[in-house]
């Protein structure tokens, strides 16, 4: 379910329906009445005069580069975006699936979503396959133990107890 683009390199982004078209009116609205309304504070900062200690420009100025940083990474991930399509519930781990793990020598389970950030689930917590336990468990099948290496540097090991495709 993971493909590279022949161009990037860059591999694809799952979505679903629903996070594509929230990730796209947020593009949208960047795009427009946002930016115009940054474009307007920076114009009437800088008919006040003296940019050098303009603090409204400045603030301006700083708000339109993270506005324009934030247009680049949308459309970034709409460009490399996977739209629905469940993957295949052949009990492989990869992105649109949700995955039930422990730890090894752990009774309790853990269930996540492997997706992008951006998809939101309010019962599910979403890993990215990019992330330290998602890179780990990517591909990997129902039974697998695999390990990982955590972000506070500790070695963890996981096993891999249930992946279904992700329904919404």
């Amino acid at each position: 379910m993971t493909t590279s683009d022949p161009v990037t390199g860059q591999d694809t982004i799952w979505l679903t329906q629903e996070a594509f078209d929230k990730l796209q009116a947020e593009l949208d609205n960047l795009r427009g009445p946002l930016r115009q309304e940054v474009i307007d504070r920076i114009s009437a900062a800088r008919d006040e005069g003296d940019l050098k200690e303009n603090g409204g420009y400045h603030a301006a100025k700083e708000e339109q580069g993270k506005q324009e940083a934030r247009i680049r990474q949308l459309e970034d991930m709409l460009r490399r975006a996977e739209v629905g399509g469940a993957p295949d519930a052949d009990g492989t781990v990869s992105p649109g699936m949700k995955v039930t793990y422990r730890f090894v020598g752990d009774d309790e389970t853990e269930t996540f979503l492997l997706g992008a950030r951006e998809i939101e689930d309010d019962s599910l917590e979403v890993f990215s396959p990019q992330s330290p336990l998602g890179a780990a468990i990517l591909h990997a099948r129902v039974g697998d133990t695999v390990t990982y290496t955590a972000p506070n540097g500790k070695s963890m090991q996981v096993e891999v107890v249930a992946a279904v495709p992700y329904a919404g």
